[in-house]
């Protein structure tokens, strides 16, 4: 029997819905190709699952309730980590197996954080959470020095809130773009981030409830690293220990992203660093890959928050 989404009638009807249908040149016909494959699918869905009248229209009540939240559901639902796993695939593809891994962005990204020097402090002091210095270099595939990157860096603090977002914390609290030194060298200091879990009772919270899945993300630090003539990267390091590190809601940990923590607790290597409390030290070295081509260079289009 002939589903009913395969019939000539149904395939009218998406071409015209869609505007493939429509007389000259009207639309972009990339977009309308993307459109009806879409509403082909949900149409199937629909079909396939019997789904209800009072059943689309929660869904779709629930969608648009869900505005603010739309980036969490990337995460949560895969759709991120998916794209990232498709862009692997083609670098292996085209022969491109070195560098650090990418993982992704997030929602929680705000566009216009200061530039500092390697070796600037990222929190304002606010939060009496563990000290911790992250450092590292960025480099070539080759092992070279790339001594023009910046650092872009982002994290949570000891709440598993991020600034911008949370209005408790002061302008940029944790975020800095930091300008590698002359060995291609970046260092920063902070407090030791904590993971956290979607807004309560929010539209994640509930539909990866619905779906039997919690949404705790483990400790982490986001990083996107750039440099003229090479590769953007989207990358962030997990928290080693962190009890969710291998069950990440948002799947974005990667065995290659969970640097050793080292603690330090001896009074002299404390005062050596200007503590007067034990730390923790992360180290950690980004690997670029070369590009000829200026728009892999620089973050991709997708909207962020502004700047102040």
């Amino acid at each position: 029997m002939t589903k009913f989404t395969d019939t000539a009638e149904m395939d009218r009807f998406l071409d015209k819905l869609s505007g493939i249908d429509s007389a000259g040149d009207k639309g972009n016909s990339r977009l309308k190709k993307i459109v009806r494959k879409m509403v082909a699918d949900l149409f199937d869905t629909i079909d396939r699952f019997d789904v209800s009248d009072d059943e689309f229209w929660h869904a779709l009540n629930f969608l648009a309730e869900a505005g603010p939240e739309l980036g969490l559901w990337a995460a949560g639902l895969g759709i991120e980590h998916f794209l990232d796993l498709r862009a692997d695939a083609k670098d292996r593809a085209a022969g491109i197996v070195d560098g650090t891994p990418r993982t992704i962005e997030g929602p929680l990204y705000v566009a216009g954080a200061p530039i500092v020097e390697s070796g600037a402090r990222l929190d304002d002091g606010s939060d009496e959470g563990e000290q911790i210095i992250v450092w590292g270099h960025v480099r070539e595939v080759n092992g070279k020095p790339i001594t023009n990157a910046i650092v872009h860096v982002w994290h949570a603090n000891t709440k598993g809130n991020y600034s911008f977002f949370d209005k408790t914390q002061s302008d940029f609290n944790m975020r800095r773009r930091i300008r590698v030194d002359q060995d291609g060298g970046y260092k920063f200091t902070s407090i030791m981030p904590s993971g956290y879990a979607c807004p309560p009772n929010g539209t994640t919270e509930r539909l990866l409830t619905a779906i039997g899945r919690h949404c705790i993300r483990p400790a982490h630090i986001h990083f996107f690293v750039e440099a003229p003539d090479f590769r953007q990267l989207t990358t962030q390091i997990n928290i080693e220990g962190d009890p969710y590190i291998n069950d990440d809601f948002a799947y974005a940990t990667r065995d290659e992203l969970v640097p050793h923590v080292q603690y330090h607790e001896d009074p002299e290597e404390i005062a050596s660093v200007g503590f007067s409390k034990p730390y923790a030290e992360i180290n950690f070295d980004f690997v670029l890959n070369s590009t000829s081509n200026p728009t892999e260079e620089h973050l991709s289009t997708r909207p962020r928050a502004p700047k102040k």
